[in-house]
């Protein structure tokens, strides 16, 4: 926004986005008036007299010496030290230095849950540079827990769900619980369940406030997504104790160079990769690239920024839209794309002993964001090689990694070969289904082999645990209705806002639940409309012809409905996309004549556009939508076994 003028940074703020806090500071950097600024955005005068004070001081506090009153007043304001030290251009060190040198710390302040009424026997706590303190430190044992912060697309309650549950097994050893998390709407935030929680940012500086005051034993990071062991470093650094894996191992899985070369030690295959640093090596770097590749940001949350690219076009494409910062520290990965097979592993290890309580098979194949897959336990389609194979890759790199408490482990299986897509230090998005599937609750069970204890103190046994006798499938669900103008396409991306999960004792019957709790609702027979790029024409040939066995109408886009006239002996009509006639096929998804939708995305910009319409306008007229070939196989699993009359179909 620097770049923009006043006059283009006042267009903007007449239509108020996710970015108008950073415009409006520009806005009035550049000079707006407080009358300008009520007159252009229609905020509550109360707030823009609020960013005009902080516009102010930091203009002053760039001109000013590096002194503690200077200092305090910033600190006030609520401004950090990275922020500080950005404005003044010199190192975070520099302020710090400042910071201790004049003795200008935060005090405690305590939220009164019972309004002053009588004694509050649950305060919650925060940080403020206020006179004083409210706080008084206990010489209790103590573990401090870092929360996953915002619940948001990407970064979702899963990992709430852990985090209370490590809590729980922390008092049951006899610790004293710290709960640091900055969200009011979660569980682990409930003022009742820790013995004393505090709402702070998790940035470095504000979690090392409050570990400075607590003093505890260790800090557990494991189970508060990518965002706590985003901290580990940091804190490691600071010669805090990291509980579980320590920060050398974590450190280890997200180093590109040093995990292959454990991988090749202990001779576990991974999908072959370059490393883009700058944005000026993107021509070099492309001349060595195989398509089709995954590009993955590194420290991402929920999959961001991730995309399959199929060519040049795609790649080049890709880095002008995708607004990524590469460097150095951020490199940018890019992995050979295997379209195979994805298989997950959640597990346990005490340093020694290892167990998973079991293996999930993803419908979707690797590809799909594994919080957007449909998970099936335990697998269906797994031969006894594999799962040998799943095994010992999983018990080698417990091993090799040194990991005491929890781990998750994706692969993907083509062709006999069993490849590792990623393994993360941490508990996963699956912890909760698994747990409740296996009667392991497994993050008590990795927090207790955090503090020391072993898998021979409790009865769940090692290795593969016994598989259930009950198939359990979890399905994501999506806010697409709620989310308009998002591409409900599934890829690399998360953009499940919650998942349910189908259970019986027939596959076909369990994802049927699924898709039911999911909120799809599926006829008997019907009309289905099937639309796919040329790169899935072959694969989508057994899907129009089940479904045509099944009694469906089928209809497609004309280049679909010619390929499969010209390759099956079915009847197939002819539906226009947009323009091309009077009645076209959005005309037919507001009518209802479509009661189910397979459209894959297109490289093609157009077929894009046209696909997207088709996808938005499925979910806003509540019509099932599929954009993976291996869902609609599934689906199409259940049609069959419906039609069939096999028991338990209501």
């Amino acid at each position: 926004f620097d770049k923009l003028s006043k006059e283009q940074l006042k267009q903007r703020l007449t239509n108020l986005t996710d970015q108008w806090v950073f415009e409006i500071f520009n806005y009035i950097e550049k000079g707006a008036s407080l009358s300008e600024l009520i007159e252009t955005t229609g905020i509550n005068t109360y707030f823009l007299r609020k960013f005009m004070k902080m516009s102010d001081a930091e203009k002053e506090w760039k001109n000013s010496e590096l002194d503690k009153k200077s200092y305090k007043k910033m600190k006030e304001l609520g401004y950090s030290n990275y922020d500080l030290a950005v404005f003044k251009n010199i190192s975070t060190d520099e302020i710090q230095t400042l910071q201790e040198t004049t003795q200008t710390f935060p005090v405690v302040k305590t939220v009164d849950s019972c309004a002053a009424e009588f004694p509050a026997q649950t305060p919650y706590y925060y940080t403020s540079y206020d006179q004083f303190t409210e706080f008084e430190a206990s010489d209790k044992k103590k573990v401090a827990i870092i929360g996953s912060g915002p619940i948001r697309i990407g970064q979702g309650v899963e990992f709430d769900y852990s985090c209370v549950h490590s809590l729980l097994a922390c008092q049951e050893l006899g610790y004293e619980t710290i709960m640091i998390n900055n969200n009011p709407e979660t569980c682990s935030t409930d003022f009742s369940l820790s013995d004393r929680l505090y709402f702070e940012p998790l940035d470095i500086e504000s979690v090392e406030n409050i570990l400075k005051l607590e003093k505890p034993e260790g800090v557990i990071l494991q189970f508060g997504g990518q965002t706590a062991i985003n901290l580990a470093q940091a804190l490691s650094e600071k010669g805090y104790t990291i509980l579980g894996t320590d920060f050398d191992n974590i450190k280890l899985t997200e180093d590109r160079e040093e995990f292959e070369k454990l991988l090749d030690q202990i001779k576990v295959k991974r999908p072959k990769g370059l490393t883009l640093t700058s944005l000026d090596d993107a021509d070099h770097i492309l001349e060595k690239l195989e398509f089709p590749v995954m590009a993955r940001p590194s420290f991402v949350l929920g999959g961001m920024s991730m995309k399959v690219l199929h060519d040049q076009e795609d790649f080049h494409n890709y880095l002008k839209n995708s607004d990524l910062d590469i460097s150095k520290d951020k490199p940018l990965l890019l992995d050979e794309y295997i379209k195979g097979k994805e298989i997950e592993v959640d597990a346990l290890c005490d340093g020694d002993d290892f167990l998973i309580p079991g293996i999930m098979e993803h419908i979707e194949r690797a590809g799909v964001h594994s919080g957007d897959s449909m998970a099936v336990y335990p697998p269906q389609n797994l031969y006894p090689r594999v799962v040998f194979d799943v095994v010992e890759t999983t018990r080698k790199i417990a091993r090799a990694l040194s990991i005491k408490g929890i781990f998750n482990i994706q692969f993907t299986y083509k062709k006999g070969s069993l490849y590792i897509l990623e393994v993360n230090p941490r508990a996963s998005r699956t912890v909760p289904f698994l747990s409740k599937m296996t009667g392991i609750p497994m993050a008590k069970v990795a927090t207790s082999l955090s503090l020391g204890k072993k898998l021979r103190d409790f009865d769940y046994g090692t290795g593969l645990a016994n598989n259930s006798d009950l198939v359990s499938v979890k399905l994501p669900v999506f806010s697409f209705e709620k989310l308009r103008g998002v591409e409900p396409a599934l890829g690399p991306e998360m953009k499940s806002t919650g998942e349910v999960i189908g259970i019986d004792k027939n596959y076909s019957l369990a994802l049927y639940k699924g898709l039911l709790a999911q909120g799809v609702k599926i006829p008997e027979v019907g009309s289905i409309l099937i639309t796919v790029s040329d790169r899935y024409k072959e694969e989508s040939l057994k899907i129009a012809q089940g479904f045509s066995e099944l009694g469906f109408r089928l209809y497609a886009t004309p280049g679909t409905a010619k390929f499969f006239r010209e390759t099956l002996d079915i009847e197939v009509i002819d539906v226009p996309k947009r323009g091309e006639a009077a009645y076209t096929l959005e005309d037919m998804i507001k009518d209802k004549k479509i009661d189910l939708i397979f459209n894959t995305l297109s490289s093609d910009k157009k077929s894009n556009t046209d696909g997207f319409m088709m996808r938005r306008l499925a979910f806003e007229f509540k019509i099932p939508c599929f954009t993976s070939i291996d869902t609609i196989e599934a689906v199409h699993n259940v049609y069959k076994y419906r039609h069939m009359g096999v028991k338990g179909w209501s």
